[in-house]
């Protein structure tokens, strides 16, 4: 199949695609999560909070993937994002969920926990139940992008981690710090370094999706490396870029065992589906009691629209395990990446913010016409381990700096 891409495409005709509506609720074995900023000073930058008691998404979110799309009459905004709630079991699995916006500060995240229609917003995607599936323990969005090809007139398709039960045994001789994958934010929770995999859904209307069969034996669309290659442990955050109607750029993270620190790497595919791995990219950086000593991960590429250079904004991790977002730019966003500082762009907030710990997963959301150029979305982790998703704001066209949006009191 040859596919194009269309990722300006404002709306979708499509009609909905329904669901079974039968859904068994899981409930809270234990209280309510910790208390919520209530001072517009520790909430600054918080746009999107936990869910509710009892909600597909109380005990956990992140991963935000956010897109802006301007009609004749109307600005929309889409957030998809992981979300985990609690069982009687324990903590659950990763979920993919939706949120909605007129203008992207103010998000509705709806109440149910699963989607019944096309106007609903909330969980939207669960794991699979197949013993030989690569994605059946835990799901994280990556990247959406608007497909357009002869098969479909317009269609959306998100590009996902998928984590199987398969663990990883492995530790790090050079560093204390405890790994896993998926990172967790929970106190006490026993950390474990799962196998991840890139996947690849579809979907008419953003809300109702099916999963597209990549090549490798579990439905992914590429394996881990083999041997001591650098990305043998796992492979995680795919992003996926359009360069050109044949030309598509996956960025992907894993950790590199040989240097003992997390590193980001490319492929590129034809038509979205298959694709061929190209290395790991240098940037740098990796200094002794530097912001990035163990590497960089989750990187969200994003390309100049006026003069189609690259912008990458990543998450730096820190020798005790804390993250920073920084930015790096590329003239053709292949190999050639040099950062813009020596410093991050975002770092954790002060003392009494709700993202006082780390900050990651960053996504970048280019605002033409406006003063403000970039808006950045994030994940923030406090010091007791509670989650929220955030948003920054560039200082005008210059992205080497962001500070929290404060408009309001949130």
């Amino acid at each position: 199949m040859r596919t194009g891409v269309n990722s300006n495409s404002p709306r979708n005709k499509n009609p909905a695609v329904e669901v079974d509506p039968a859904s068994k609720t899981r409930r809270l074995a234990g209280g309510p999560p910790p208390d919520r900023a209530t001072t517009s000073t520790s909430s600054r930058g918080l746009v999107l909070d936990l869910g509710p008691v009892d909600s597909w998404d109380c005990a956990e979110i992140g991963s935000p993937v956010v897109k802006r799309y301007i009609g004749d009459n109307e600005e929309r905004w889409y957030m998809w994002y992981h979300g985990r709630s609690i069982s009687e079991e324990g903590t659950d699995r990763d979920l993919i969920g939706l949120a909605t916006s007129s203008n992207g500060i103010h998000w509705s995240r709806g109440e149910g926990r699963v989607i019944r229609s096309c106007g609903d917003a909330g969980m939207v995607m669960e794991c699979r139940d197949n013993w030989w599936a690569f994605d059946t323990e835990s799901i994280r969005p990556s990247e959406l992008v608007v497909m357009s090809s002869p098969m479909y007139s317009s269609v959306y398709w998100l590009y996902y981690t998928g984590y199987s039960s398969d663990e990883v045994d492995f530790r790090v001789e050079s560093t204390s710090l405890p790994l896993s994958n998926p990172v967790r934010s929970l106190l006490g929770e026993e950390r474990k370094i799962l196998r991840s995999l890139p996947g690849l859904a579809c979907s008419q209307d953003g809300r109702h999706w099916a999963r597209i069969e990549g090549d490798h034996h579990s439905g992914a669309l590429l394996d881990v490396g083999s041997g001591n290659e650098w990305d043998s442990l796992f492979i995680a955050g795919a992003q996926v870029v359009m360069h050109s109607s044949d030309d598509l750029r996956m960025y992907y993270h894993s950790f590199d065992r040989e240097k003992g620190r997390y590193a980001v790497g490319f492929a590129r595919s034809r038509d979205g589906i298959r694709w061929v791995k190209c290395g790991k990219i240098t940037m740098g950086g990796g200094l002794s009691s530097s912001f990035d000593e163990l590497g960089v991960k989750n990187a969200r590429v994003v390309r100049n629209a006026g003069d189609g250079t690259y912008l990458m904004a990543y998450e730096a991790v820190a020798a005790d395990g804390r993250t920073s977002i920084a930015m790096a730019a590329s003239e053709d966003g292949l190999r050639n990446w040099r950062r813009l500082q020596e410093g991050p762009a975002l770092e954790a907030s002060a003392t009494d913010g709700w993202d006082n710990w780390a900050v990651g997963s960053p996504c970048l959301v280019p605002m033409e016409g406006q003063e403000d150029k970039w808006r950045m979305y994030y994940a923030g982790i406090g010091l007791g381990g509670r989650t929220g998703i955030g948003m920054a704001i560039s200082e005008g066209s210059d992205a080497r700096s962001f500070r929290r949006w404060s408009g309001i009191s949130l």
